[in-house]
């Protein structure tokens, strides 16, 4: 093909063509390498379709397709740089075409380079404002980045400019589930699955935010219908794996969370999901797999390293083999722990605090200005020491209902931080409540929980963090009872670190962390017990109960003021949701496995040991 004219020179042995003639052969020209180019490219000759690209560039250097393509092209070979570089030229001579910024928007956030993404489908919205694409991407980019109040934002926009938007409708349920705004996700995934009915990723979504508002057991048809819809969707068997298993249906959990692996072997949390659900066995064929991915770890996303790490610790424990484990453990929990945000300091001021408000003369003073209701029980602890145990014998008794980790008494105290007249935030405010103050507390907590079971004589709040309200609980709910889950501190501690939680539990991923927390949760604990009045709370060690499972029950019911039921020993075959870390546990009968966990671990533990025996 004849070369690319790059100058205003006179053709000799003719007049010049005058400039408009002239400047429309060269754009005829440029048109007919393009298309060249792009056939070239088209059949796989990229060497050639590359020289045409350049050669169209030097002619014009603004040429948009060309640098798009031509980036592309470079990302492939690996040049990244060069082709950011080239995608910036694109950017800059096209900035008043929405349609353009927003398509380099979409390459950009595909190379992982979400700075100049943001900036694409920033200045294409500026370009055009009603660019519903322009704004659903970006609040794409916005959610990765974890700015979720402007990724809500501009999912908003986009619903409001284009209201039927499927993709924006599923999109924005995913970041109000992020926020803890369930019941609204829940109505933008009917949404998009009234606009778009064969959307598996919305009956997917729309499954998770059934699992998270306790209704696990809805979410497996949703699941089920992603799957119909799309038979290679591992996330949807992964998923569907989480509710089966909070229901109960331990086999079929095992299956899914074992397709989810066949279908994308490269996932190392769906590894770690399957680790828990089905123990390690001498030869198991999973075990190669999962070694391959810790060696090919740098080409893994952060969480997913993480995960692996944490899977190869479950493996490795389960095979007998601690030394292995705990070297896998000790790296997931310190990749964990540089993606989270935790204050030491603050955290554990906080119990300090709390001991200082809560004096006996203050509890003395206001007890009985509560709520009267006898309804609540909660059972309180560090995480892994027996709540959920607890929770499941008392749900196994008919007039119990077990409503599972249900925040709702941190959300009823947080509702009147900053409202009191004289202090702001807990645990100050309480020395400034009065008797009213803490009636409506309670009443407003009853009713909130009451709805998830009208009919029951007791319902079972199993949040352990409620540890550090058990005096306010006390004081708003005097005739409710706490039940405090204890274990064995060092069993406890390697439990928490041997979990990759999906909740927020900021001070398991270190050692010294761990045991300084734990170290001034007991001393809570202690205060507790010299305040409180006799019978408001009682003390239930894990290893009783495995030594003597029948007379710690009884006396677990007992506490309840509730008559004794012998369902409550066949625990196991209660059929109730159990969304825990515990699901599996607690669907069988009481062992002993877990009692002196920590024993073959002991010479790794001295930062934990030393962390427990300083003082708090």
């Amino acid at each position: 093909m004849a070369g690319i004219d790059q100058t205003d020179r006179p053709t000799l042995g003719r007049a010049p063509m005058p400039v408009s003639a002239r400047e429309s052969k060269r754009r005829e020209i440029i048109g007919q390498a393009f298309q060249e180019a792009i056939t070239l490219q088209d059949q796989g000759k990229l060497p050639e379709a590359e020289r045409l690209y350049d050669a169209i560039l030097a002619a014009d250097p603004d040429h948009f397709a060309s640098l798009v393509r031509l980036g592309v092209l470079r990302i492939r070979d690996g040049q990244v740089d060069e082709a950011v570089a080239m995608l910036n030229r694109a950017a800059d001579a096209t900035t008043a075409s929405a349609e353009a910024q927003a398509s380099l928007g979409m390459i950009f956030t595909g190379i992982g380079r979400f700075a100049e993404a943001i900036a694409c489908y920033q200045r294409a919205i500026a370009a055009d404002p009603q660019h519903a694409v322009a704004h659903c991407n970006l609040a794409n980019v916005l959610q990765s980045r974890g700015r979720l109040r402007d990724a809500i934002d501009h999912y908003e926009h986009a619903l409001e400019i284009r209201p039927e938007f499927p993709e924006a409708h599923s999109n924005l349920g995913n970041v109000l589930q992020m926020v803890g705004r369930h019941d609204e996700a829940v109505t933008h995934y009917e949404q998009a699955l009234a606009l778009k009915s064969d959307y598996a990723e919305a009956h997917c979504n729309l499954g998770a935010a059934m699992v998270a508002t306790g209704r696990p057991g809805e979410a497996i048809g949703h699941y089920q219908k992603a799957i119909a819809l799309k038979p290679e969707f591992a996330a949807a068997y992964h998923s569907l794996g989480i509710a089966l298993q909070a229901v109960g249906r331990l086999p079929e959990a095992r299956q899914a969370f074992e397709r989810a692996v066949a279908l994308a072997p490269g996932r190392a949390d769906f590894h770690l999901q399957l680790a828990h659900a089905k123990p390690f066995t001498a030869d198991d064929p999973r075990l190669a797999p999962l070694e391959a991915l810790a060696r090919e770890s740098a080409r893994l996303g952060d969480q997913q390293q993480i995960a692996v790490h944490f899977a190869l610790g479950k493996a490795f424990a389960d095979l007998g083999q601690p030394d292995r484990s705990f070297q896998h453990l000790l790296q997931g929990n310190a990749s964990k722990r540089r993606h989270v945000a935790y204050d030491e300091k603050e955290t554990l001021a906080s119990f300090e605090r709390i001991r200082r408000v809560f004096t006996a003369d203050l509890v003395r003073h206001s007890t009985g200005a509560g709520d009267l209701s006898a309804l609540p029980v909660f059972v309180v602890g560090m995480p892994r020491s027996g709540t959920t145990l607890i929770e499941q014998i008392l749900a196994s008794h008919p007039a119990v209902f077990g409503a599972g980790e249900v925040d709702e008494f941190r959300k009823t105290v947080g509702i009147l931080e900053g409202t009191n007249r004289h202090a702001l935030v807990y645990p100050e405010m309480v020395a400034s409540m009065s008797g009213e103050d803490l009636r409506r507390l309670g009443s407003r907590y009853v009713g909130r929980v009451r709805a998830a079971a009208p009919w029951a004589e007791r319902i079972v709040d199993k949040m352990p963090t409620n540890f550090r309200y058990a005096g306010l609980v006390h004081l708003t709910l005097p005739h409710a009872r706490i039940i405090h889950a204890c274990r064995d501190p060092m069993d406890t501690c390697l439990s928490c670190f041997s979990i990759l939680f999906v909740g927020d539990q900021p001070y398991t991923y270190n050692l010294g962390e761990l045991g300084r927390y734990y170290a001034c949760y007991r001393a809570l604990m202690a205060h507790w017990r010299e305040v409180l009045p006799p019978g408001v709370m009682l003390d239930v060690q894990y290893e009783d109960v495995v030594n003597d499972f029948e007379a710690q029950a009884r006396r677990i019911v007992a506490h309840c003021g509730l008559e004794w039921e012998d369902s409550c020993l066949a625990f196991h075959e209660t059929q109730r949701p159990v969304q825990t870390a515990s699901a599996f546990q607690v669907r069988q009968p009481i062992y002993r496995g877990s009692v002196g966990r920590a024993r073959p671990y002991k010479d790794m533990l001295e930062p934990l040991r030393r962390a427990l025996e300083a003082p708090a």
